[in-house]
């Protein structure tokens, strides 16, 4: 097995500021200090000479506009799930290992990938696409990925020999050993890893524990470990707050990719599509905007929910300003892409069907686009009515013409010649729209065909009623 250990060492950073913008200022705060201090700083509160350590004072006096927030668990583990949805698809066994750490195993994914290199490329090149600062290191055991992931960015080996020249050389405060245990070692005169796995085995567990021997047990691949497999939940909420009320559509923007692409993910995970998701836009005073989105069939393109969830947004009249966003989605279907045929032409730039049908209704309401569904009746003019397209379905097997016309009308001049019929429609005689004709195909001097009919049991009095496509 080869496990592969991601760590985010900006997690924090961008859980709490979900929201903010790249080129804002930013801090986030130290947990459980006296005085309110910087502990985190994003490159443009840096380039304005905010650094960690400072008081919140301060670091305002060089940046008045900084944005500050302590640090938010809930939203940390949120975000390492959605981290763990979109990784998803490079392994099939996936761990959390919190605050800030993955662990994939990724020897099943080598052979899919064609190797280390193309599957650690891909891995690097989707979270740089996704902004998320990482590192990366590979080893048989996965506390050894843990702890050569903080050291050595980059790094894959495969052979137990070659994991142990490596972890020789890390110092002990980056080793994963209990801090009392380090500061144990450490006054003893220990610094690397190589002295301590030189020590007896009975002297070494008196001074660091038991908990710190399976430690390095575990490091070496002495000790079995169970890595509990995360699994997506069943249903998809999250949830953005604002520092400031938002006013407008246009600010929401930045956040509403931001929970898409999540709910993108975690789909992707779970190998299924969205049809119906909601909104919820949170004002003062506890009131609220709900929007749902609709789809005609199951997505799970990022892009897609995107486009129609901020037209859906950009309709809407916000009849106040902002403050927190929300996206429920708690009916995932299947999801089960088009099938193509192998040798289908390229499509051109246009879009599909459904891809066309949601974004009419997203842009102009649901009421505005109509459907025309089959009715279980033999007239031609009570044949179809206009609705949501919820109707049982229902199609006549004999042909029919592509245009039908509002009002039948006399046909002059009269066909040249019959290509199929009479067809005999006699019925409405209980509901007053009682009609008995023989429907002809015929077909014209100009080479076109039509839908005709005579009065049942005549040869003359030609009507016209529809043309053939």
């Amino acid at each position: 097995m080869l496990w592969a250990c991601l760590r985010f060492p900006g997690l924090a950073f961008a859980a709490a500021f979900a929201a903010l913008p790249e080129d804002a200022p930013g801090a986030l705060l130290e947990d459980n200090a006296r005085r309110r201090t910087v502990a985190i700083v994003n490159p443009a509160a840096q380039k304005l000479g905010v650094q960690r350590g400072q008081s919140v004072a301060a670091a305002r006096a060089l940046c008045p506009n900084l944005a500050v927030r302590p640090r938010d668990k809930a939203a940390e583990a949120g975000l390492l799930a959605e981290l763990a949805a979109w990784c998803y698809q490079f392994s099939g066994h996936i761990s959390l290992a919190p605050p800030q750490c993955l662990l994939l195993e990724a020897g099943a994914s080598l052979r899919l990938f064609d190797g280390w290199s193309a599957l650690s490329g891909k891995l690097k090149q989707g979270l740089a696409a996704l902004g998320h600062v990482h590192t990366l290191a590979a080893a048989p055991c996965p506390a050894a990925a843990w702890v050569l992931a903080a050291s050595f960015d980059g790094c894959v080996v495969q052979h137990p020999e070659q994991m142990l020249r490596l972890l020789d050389d890390i110092a002990l405060s980056r080793s994963g050993l209990p801090a009392k245990s380090v500061q144990a070692l450490r006054s003893m005169g220990f610094r690397r890893l190589r002295e301590v796995f030189a020590l007896p085995r009975p002297e070494l567990t008196r001074r660091i524990g038991r908990e710190g021997m399976h430690w390095l047990d575990r490091l070496r691949g002495h000790a079995s470990e169970a890595i509990p497999a995360w699994q997506p939940p069943p249903t998809f909420f999250q949830r953005i707050e604002f520092d400031a009320e938002l006013e407008g559509s246009e600010p929401l923007m930045f956040p509403l990719r931001r929970l898409t692409q999540a709910l993108a993910n975690m789909l992707a995970a779970r190998d299924g599509g969205v049809q119906l998701f909601r909104l919820r836009l949170e004002h003062a005073r506890e009131s609220s905007t709900e929007i749902p989105i609709g789809m005609a069939v199951p997505q799970r393109e990022a892009a897609r929910l995107f486009e129609l969830a901020r037209t859906r947004v950009e309709r809407s009249t916000l009849h106040a300003p902002v403050r927190a966003i929300e996206i429920h989605a708690e009916q995932l279907p299947t999801f089960r892409p088009p099938l193509r045929d192998l040798f289908d032409p390229v499509r051109g730039e246009g879009l599909d069907w459904n891809a066309l049908d949601e974004r009419l209704r997203a842009r102009l309401g649901e009421a505005a686009l109509q459907q025309l569904s089959a009715v279980a009746d033999h007239r031609p003019e009570r044949a179809w009515r206009r609705g949501d397209g919820s109707a049982p379905p229902w199609a006549d097997p004999r042909p029919r013409p592509l245009w039908l016309m509002h009002r039948p009308r006399p046909m002059r001049p009269k066909p040249t010649r019959v290509l199929a019929g009479p067809e005999r429609i006699e019925s409405g005689w209980w509901d007053g729209g009682d009609l008995r004709r023989d429907y002809y195909i015929v077909g014209t001097r100009q080479g076109q065909r039509a839908w005709a009919y005579l009065p049942a049991g005549s040869h003359d009095g030609w009507m016209l009623h529809g043309w053939f496509a």
